[in-house]
């Protein structure tokens, strides 16, 4: 039998020094200043609450990719944003956990947080090392994992180190994993989903387990034109896996006998993606007049009404991924009103998640419209489709 997650506010822990797998992998602006500290935020209920019982908290977190110790991704940066939102506490960042003097960890004091330097700058991390995962765990008693976003990986501070301490889930990841398993298992129906963004490749299985369980499927981005293709549509210079067009008619056919609807786009915007003056012009994709010098960059008018209808009634919505390319100011519209059509269904039960869907979100005032807003991109498609993650199956023991 299955053991149980045990999670921090089913458990008395208190007095304990505590590894905290955080997820603190912000994104950083031209300057390589934090863009947007949604994910810092995340986390701050569980620290609180971790603090709260008088623990010594030492956090771990990745920060970007690096390829070695590049000081634009130092942690430094994060440890100064926790000041800003722990104001009583000292935030002291651990240049190099593995050479430090032991009495830092053993003799932490009760205001002090410790931050470790970004974990990708050692490369044991990704490996999974088992000395560099007991070298981790030597710096605490117990450890809880709070990076939902991080659970898809098999690194170290994820599935490693849970193996060596009494391990326990955070605040954050039990909401995740109590949102996105009732989403799935018990949807208030009908269950509409939106996956949007540039691959198909990456997501053919995540559709396949969706037509199993979701009443519409609705595709747009760059993915959607590997199905356009699927039906022999023109889609001019767009971004397309055309590799994965027979895999197309395949999850096509696969929906047709499960009586799921799988919704494209039936007109689009078409125009240069360099372009961020001028807006494109809108076609119809049936009607085959998509010039070879033009890409498909946003949804048009009568696919966002018919869009909007199918979100206005129902009663989960799941959302992953951009409709459009979004970065480009003449192309965010789509997904602009994929967000606002789903804000104005209050009724349903909403969640969003995906880098990318939370940079495209411009107006923070309708979050709190969300039901729930995950820190999770890969890790929340994987959850959907397997049900499990490696990172959350650590934490059974």
């Amino acid at each position: 039998m299955k053991q149980k997650i045990s999670y921090i506010d089913e458990e008395d822990i208190s007095n304990k020094r505590i590894l905290l797998r955080a997820d603190f992998d912000v994104a950083l602006d031209a300057h390589n200043l934090i863009a947007d500290d949604f994910r810092i935020r995340q986390r701050i209920p569980t620290l609180q609450y971790l603090l709260k019982k008088k623990n010594r908290i030492i956090c771990v977190s990745k920060l970007g990719r690096p390829k070695d110790r590049e000081p634009r991704l130092s942690m430094k940066i994060v440890a100064q944003r926790l000041g800003r939102y722990l104001p009583d506490y000292k935030i002291h960042l651990v240049n190099d956990f593995l050479t430090e003097d032991p009495a830092t960890f053993t003799e932490q004091k009760p205001n002090e947080i410790l931050v470790l330097e970004n974990i990708r700058f050692y490369p044991e991390e990704k490996q999974n090392d088992k000395e560099f995962a007991k070298k981790l765990a030597s710096c605490a008693d117990v450890y809880v994992n709070d990076a939902f976003a991080m659970c898809h990986r098999t690194e170290s501070s994820v599935v490693g180190v849970p193996q060596l301490l009494p391990s326990y889930a955070g605040l954050q990841l039990k909401k995740e994993i109590a949102m996105i398993t009732k989403a799935i298992e018990k949807p208030k129906k009908p269950l509409v989903v939106i996956i949007g963004g540039a691959k198909i490749s990456t997501k053919i299985s995540l559709i396949s387990r969706l037509i199993e369980i979701a009443d519409y499927v609705i595709l747009g981005g760059g993915l959607a034109n590997v199905f356009f293709r699927a039906q022999r549509y023109l889609i001019g210079s767009s971004i397309c896996e055309y590799e994965m067009t027979l895999k197309a008619r395949q999850l096509l056919y696969l929906a047709e006998q499960k009586k799921t609807k799988i919704i494209l786009p039936t007109d689009v915007l078409i125009g240069n993606p360099k372009d961020t003056e001028k807006r494109g012009e809108v076609v119809r994709v049936q009607e085959n007049k998509i010039p070879k010098n033009k890409a498909i960059l946003d949804i048009g008018p009568e696919t966002k009404a018919r869009y909007g209808s199918y979100i206005a009634r129902a009663g989960t919505i799941i959302w992953n991924g951009p409709v459009g390319l979004f970065e480009n100011p003449a192309y965010r519209n789509g997904t602009d009103f994929i967000y606002y059509a789903i804000a104005h269904n209050p009724e349903a039960i909403s969640i969003v998640g995906g880098g990318d869907t939370i940079s495209a979100i411009s107006k923070e005032e309708y979050l709190k419209t969300i039901t729930h807003v995950s820190t999770g991109g890969g890790a929340m498609l994987e959850f959907i489709e397997k049900g499990t993650l490696p990172g959350i199956e650590a934490l059974r023991h």
